[in-house]
């Protein structure tokens, strides 16, 4: 096991920025895929299905990311495919772990992100950042309450995606992390 945490990656909003398709983001190429879940939201045979996803990511996300001082790991509806269809637009590697969800998009009881708890049982006690579009106040209180661990939810805009500020962050935090021993 590595003493490094973990840095648990959503793509959509991060990466995959959701934007105004007339206003620029600097630096990000487009592409158009056909992943599983969003598929199965999609008319067979519609032009749609057609034409693909339309997903814009950063070609120096990957080499940003690796460089921080993280084991990284996929935490989005993408699961596996987030490695085939992601990972060689941005240089990541293809064979990053993945968290499995139980049941995408469950309605969680007291109003959690679908994806906190069972995110929090797969980190297994380690300690963590997560970035995600859609992580909230409950999330955040959840984790403090539930993770023994250290743990950093990061709500990233998702008309933004990662920015300089937010890889500052993850990386100082993970520092921090170093500096105190809990890593």
């Amino acid at each position: 096991m590595t003493d490094r945490p973990l840095l648990l990656l959503d793509v959509d909003g991060p990466l995959n920025p959701y934007r105004d398709p007339l206003a620029g983001l600097r630096g990000y190429t487009s592409h158009r895929m056909r992943p599983e879940v969003w598929l199965s939201f999609q008319r067979p045979g519609s032009r749609r299905v057609r034409r693909g996803l339309r997903v814009r990511l950063h070609p120096g996300h990957g080499a940003r990311l690796t460089a921080l001082p993280y084991e990284l790991a996929w935490a989005t509806t993408w699961m596996h495919q987030a490695n085939t269809l992601v990972s060689p637009h941005i240089g990541l590697p293809d064979d990053l772990p993945v968290i499995e969800w139980p049941e995408l998009f469950a309605r969680d009881p007291d109003g959690l992100y679908w994806k906190t708890r069972p995110l929090l049982e797969w980190a297994a006690g380690r300690p963590f950042a997560w970035v995600d579009d859609m992580i909230g106040p409950k999330d955040v209180a959840y984790a403090r309450a539930h993770h023994d661990a250290p743990a950093l939810l990061l709500r990233i805009h998702p008309r933004r995606g990662l920015r300089p500020a937010d890889f500052t962050t993850l990386s100082r935090w993970a520092l921090r992390l170093r500096a105190d021993g809990d890593a």
